[in-house]
């Protein structure tokens, strides 16, 4: 489905997510350090507590002359400093290239498309359906149109071609890591007519050949299992600063879970879903299997 030779400019645009999370970071460190609650933070920049706590969690952009007010307040007079952070915060305001389609997104996803863009290891547990990654156009357009029922024809066509564009990040030159596991569910539930889950099936085996996908298929035959919870990604990122993200979507929002002890446990329950599953090659055979049959 995404050729080889297809390329998608996720550099800067989604490295602006993961500097604004960066910035927000820094900033929270720095207001911490200082005594000073998120209150008073708002009230010197002529916000409300809640704006400071969507800044520091790099959910918002940073007007300068916020940021030149808080490191103020903050104490920071260092000009290499102050340069330094005003320098990421005009980086971290550059709009992502989903930006165009955002009229067809909730309004939560954004932010995991950039995160998605700037991970360099993705690991996913599916349930529902076949991970966007790795989902055929038809396949896509199945699903997308049973989602958004009542949307018109132009409307779908968009939000399918942004999970197109999604997947061109696998097969570019900074293609990330990507363990995935499939339950067996996700694969047997039927989206679109029986050609499309054909091509579907197909393109899973075709894709979970490539040396950056690990692809593996939790069978009914297991029974419980440590996904037990539901769908989730864990995503990890190469800057040393940047803690990994657990991002869970609801029916009208979105988890975003950075806390250690939160996202160890769903690490945890990722290895054990990766052991308790048949290899990626006797996943390949189950998916072949499931093929012969459709």
């Amino acid at each position: 489905m995404v050729g080889e030779a297809d390329e998608v400019s996720t550099g800067d645009s989604s490295g602006s997510v993961v500097r604004r999370i960066l910035l927000g970071s820094h900033l929270r460190r720095l207001r911490e350090a200082r005594g000073i609650t998120r209150e008073a933070a708002g009230y010197s920049i002529r916000a409300s507590e809640s704006k400071i706590s969507r800044m520091e969690l790099g959910r918002v952009s940073f007007k300068t002359r916020d940021v030149e007010d808080l490191l103020t307040l903050y104490g920071i007079t260092d000009e290499v400093e102050r340069t330094s952070l005003l320098s990421l915060a005009k980086e971290a305001n550059v709009a992502g290239w989903w930006h165009s389609y955002s009229d067809v997104l909730p309004s939560w996803f954004p932010t995991y498309v950039g995160l998605e863009g700037a991970a360099h290891h993705i690991r996913s547990y599916e349930v529902q359906f076949v991970h966007g990654l790795l989902q055929t156009e038809a396949y896509a357009h199945a699903v997308v149109a049973r989602g958004m029922k009542g949307a018109s024809a132009a409307d779908i066509d968009r939000r399918v071609a942004l999970r197109l564009e999604r997947q061109k990040y696998l097969v570019s030159a900074r293609a990330p890591q990507f363990d995935v596991v499939l339950d067996e569910a996700a694969l047997r539930r039927p989206y679109g007519d029986r050609q499309v889950m054909r091509g579907q099936l197909q393109h899973l085996i075709d894709v979970s050949k490539r040396p950056n996908v690990r692809l593996q298929v939790m069978p009914f035959s297991l029974g419980g299992h440590a996904g037990e919870s539901g769908s989730f990604t864990v995503l990890s990122f190469p800057e040393s600063d940047l803690s990994d993200v657990v991002y869970m979507e609801q029916l009208t929002s979105a988890l975003y879970l950075d806390k250690r002890e939160d996202v160890a446990q769903y690490e945890t329950a990722m290895k054990q879903l990766q052991q308790d599953s048949p290899g990626p090659d006797e996943s390949r055979d189950l998916l072949r299997g499931l093929l012969q049959l459709s």
